[in-house]
């Protein structure tokens, strides 16, 4: 395979300018580069190697409301990020921190994982996560391939 690395993730946003506070603000993004597109700009936002490019929103969000930690029909569910202490991270954020589910215990399947889902300023779904750690032998693809056509 040619060299691959993730790059980004890109929000449409109703208010790009809340949309850059938020994930500066809370989650230690900076900006990297802005790039004008005519009367309207795209701003990179940069966080160790990964990027979130803010685009600001030409039509109204579709009716439906995404909830709990994000939508069950096909597509992305929702962005996640870890941290050393859930309870405090949401301390941190006070009232701008909308859960949309949780925070939920994962004891059973990780000791110490604990999940929060709360909602950015356009009512995407990030995950905020303590505690989680790979499994150190997970089953091949191939020896669980009747999970795997599930996805």
């Amino acid at each position: 395979m040619a060299w691959l690395k993730f790059s980004q993730m890109a929000i449409s946003c109703q208010d790009p300018i809340a949309t850059e506070k938020f994930y500066t603000k809370y989650f230690g993004f900076q900006r990297a580069r802005v790039a004008p597109l005519g009367k309207e700009q795209i701003v990179f936002l940069k966080l160790d190697d990964m990027y979130l490019e803010l685009i600001q929103a030409k039509e109204e969000s579709p009716t439906y409301q995404i909830r709990n930690d994000g939508p069950a029909y096909p597509g992305w569910r929702h962005l996640g990020f870890q941290v050393d202490n859930v309870d405090a991270k949401l301390a941190e954020m006070g009232e701008d921190a909308k859960i949309s589910l949780g925070p939920l215990n994962f004891d059973e399947f990780i000791s110490g994982w604990r999940s929060v889902w709360i909602t950015d300023p356009n009512g995407n779904i990030i995950e905020i996560s303590q505690g989680y750690t790979d499994q150190d032998n997970p089953p091949s693809l191939e020896a669980n391939e009747e999970v795997a056509s599930i996805c």
